[in-house]
């Protein structure tokens, strides 16, 4: 009885080998093949792969990380009086912008009084008086107008009447040949104002900067 159990293990042993190696697949029988070759074909250049050695892992792990930029934070600009024809080229630019990103606001520009002095034609003329200036403590800037220029103001004022004001006070300072002007006349107009922008915005306002010509985009008035 013991022979005959250890024959019948040692026959179903067989045929499971066989089994296994598919030798009975001639009859219908042999194991599910569990290969994927989706999954080879799919893969891109295994024959690049290869192990780091531990220096190589070592060397990896001590390198500095390269920095990432940060992104430059978002900003208001707007551009200074514009003339109908300005503005209306540069809204013909803008429409291409992304809705919401601009607008053109009808605006008026105030008169604009200085305390003024000039012309000076002769420049020795004109360094002594800002010289003279320094002695007695009195603030000025250069003029940037050419019906002005070359000449110094005392400073800027939003009627005639604060001007007169402050060049009496210049007068008891020792200024004495100094005078009220008007600077610029009150002027009506359009600015365009870009109250976001951001990198992706900033990379669409090239042909904006075209219509606007001399008059360059800054940075947003409070």
């Amino acid at each position: 009885m013991l022979r005959l159990i250890i024959v019948v293990l040692l026959l179903a042993n067989g045929l499971y080998y066989a089994w296994t190696q598919g030798h009975l697949a001639v009859f219908g029988l042999a194991p599910a093949r569990q290969t994927e070759p989706e999954r080879v074909a799919a893969q891109i250049k295994p024959d690049a792969i290869r192990l780091l050695s531990s220096s190589e892992v070592g060397r990896m792990e001590s390198a500095p990380a390269v920095p990432v930029p940060a992104p430059k934070p978002t900003e208001c600009l707007q551009s200074p009086l514009l003339t109908d024809r300005v503005a209306a080229a540069v809204r013909s630019a803008a429409l291409a912008l992304p809705d919401g990103s601009w607008a053109l606001e009808s605006v008026q520009d105030s008169a604009r009084w200085i305390v003024y002095m000039g012309k000076y034609t002769d420049p020795e003329v004109l360094a002594k008086k800002k010289s003279e200036l320094r002695q007695l403590d009195v603030a000025y800037e250069d003029l940037r107008n050419e019906r002005l220029e070359p000449g110094i103001s005392l400073g800027g004022h939003a009627n005639q009447a604060e001007a007169g004001r402050a060049l009496t006070s210049l007068n008891s300072r020792g200024v004495r040949t100094a005078k009220v002007v008007q600077e610029s006349p009150a002027v009506q107009g359009q600015v365009l104002r870009l109250a976001v922008v951001d990198e992706a915005l900033r990379a669409q306002l090239e042909p904006v900067k075209a219509a606007l010509g001399a008059a360059s985009l800054r940075t947003c008035k409070p």
